[in-house]
């Protein structure tokens, strides 16, 4: 009998026991290919013996020290190694623990960043519907995914919300790429306006849409206008990279493939690459030097943020995605998927869409191909096809509510950016069994 909370108390998940390269081992010895990278996490598959070792020496020279005393060698390096890849003028580390952590320290830092500066009435924050920003309360807020928001709400912040970039759903026929893109940026300016400027301290957003859309990338020239609307109004641009980054679309931050930088960035997952928990948010030099020429002291923290042995794996594992060369290999890998999935499924009359950059590819399901009508949710797509998926060998990432929170169902992969010509193709087919066995 099991003590353990489990994420869901109707499952009996099995053992995992061993991990090796893209493969993950139960107790029954059955195999899995890693397809989803746990939840875009395993950049580097699970036996990288480089991260192992770092691990390993680290924790023979000294595995904790609490940042309220001690700096230390291993999250100095990774710092540097973070801000000499970053784009624009990201220039300051903040470490956490994951994810969430680090998107509730980036709304806080940029909450106080306000105060220094002297303007304490902006207090509010602007998101996208369809987002996820995390599980914490003020990520939780911030993303924009009403069923997991739903029996949280009474204990959430306001956070506006505007429309999401979801080109295979809501550009209208005869729009170009482009003039959708611009009509939902512009819907930014024009809440930012009804808030007025001076009440809003930023627009939070991931760069490509990750669990709750399915690998959902922007349409060219979005972002841009969005970064425009920003520095007009003066408020900050908050990515969060927390699943995206770090590699994983074919740049180490995604946000450079869409040509701008923003004032604070959050990653983790690959940052670490499943080896140890850790996550960051880092933030432009004009937003620090607030916090130094003001009470110089950021009124926030956690126990393990900066743990000397989780920036000792991310240092390893930041070295291997760039002089490593493994960002240009998820580049190269991510189109063999990509045109591995189209060929399987590209005409499959319940697959819709086929998107994503890099490793990080999303599968739309549908009920009709031509007039794109999601399934009915009472099926449960999503979940058949995730089952039916870990039978027959392949961890996948499928999830419902792509349209809105409750209609349409996706699947997500983001295989270890190591993955063979070979495992591509093991993957596809056992996506295949999959797919077959649920949709026809």
């Amino acid at each position: 009998m099991s003590h353990v909370f489990p994420r869901h108390t109707k499952s009996n998940p099995p053992l995992a026991v061993k991990g090796e390269g893209v493969y993950i081992f139960d107790s029954n010895g059955k195999r899995y290919l890693d397809g989803s990278g746990g939840a875009a996490v395993s950049c580097l598959g699970h036996s990288d013996a480089d991260v192992i070792s770092a691990i390993k020496n680290q924790i023979d020279a000294i595995a904790f020290a609490h940042t309220g005393f001690f700096t230390s060698e291993p999250a100095e390096r990774l710092a540097d190694r973070l801000i000499a890849h970053a784009p624009g003028s990201l220039d300051r580390v903040y470490f956490t623990s994951g994810g969430s952590e680090a998107v509730e320290s980036a709304l806080k830092m940029a909450r106080q960043y306000f105060v220094e500066k002297g303007e304490p009435s902006r207090s509010h924050f602007i998101a996208r519907r369809q987002s996820y920003h995390g599980n914490t309360l003020g990520a939780l807020a911030a993303g924009g995914n009403e069923w997991r928001r739903a029996q949280f709400n009474p204990l959430l912040i306001d956070v506006s919300h505007i429309a999401p970039v979801h080109e295979y759903r809501w550009r209208e026929e005869g729009e170009t790429s482009e003039k959708y893109g611009l009509r939902v940026a512009n819907e930014l300016e024009a809440e930012i306006q009804r808030l007025g400027a001076e009440n809003v301290i930023g627009f939070i957003a991931e760069p490509i849409v990750g669990a709750t859309m399915g690998a959902v990338p922007p349409v060219p020239g979005y972002f841009k206008r969005i970064r425009e609307i920003c520095d007009q109004y003066g408020i900050l641009l908050i990515l969060d990279e927390v699943m995206c980054g770090m590699g994983r679309t074919g740049t180490l931050f995604a946000c450079e493939q869409d040509g701008i930088a923003p004032d604070i960035v959050t990653i983790a997952k690959g940052l670490g690459a499943g080896y140890q928990p850790i996550g960051a948010a880092l933030c432009t030099a004009e937003i620090y030097d607030a916090f130094v020429n003001g009470s110089g002291f950021f009124q926030h923290g956690h126990t393990y943020i900066g743990h000397p042995t989780a920036t000792a794996a991310g240092d390893a594992v930041v070295k291997k995605l760039t002089e490593g060369g493994m960002v240009a290999r998820a580049a190269q890998q991510g189109e063999k998927l990509d045109a591995a999935l189209r060929e399987a499924f590209g005409q499959h009359p319940h697959i819709g869409d086929i998107r994503g950059r890099g490793m990080f590819r999303g599968l739309e399901i549908v009920a009709d191909r031509a007039t794109k009508a999601p399934m009915d949710p009472a099926k449960a797509v999503n979940k058949k096809l995730k089952a039916a998926a870990f039978e027959a060998g392949l961890i996948c990432y499928p999830m419902g509510g792509t349209i809105d929170g409750r209609r349409g169902d996706h699947i997500l992969l983001a295989p270890p950016f190591i993955i063979s010509d070979d495992q591509i193709g093991e993957l596809v087919d056992k996506l295949g069994i999959a797919i077959r066995g649920v949709l026809g």
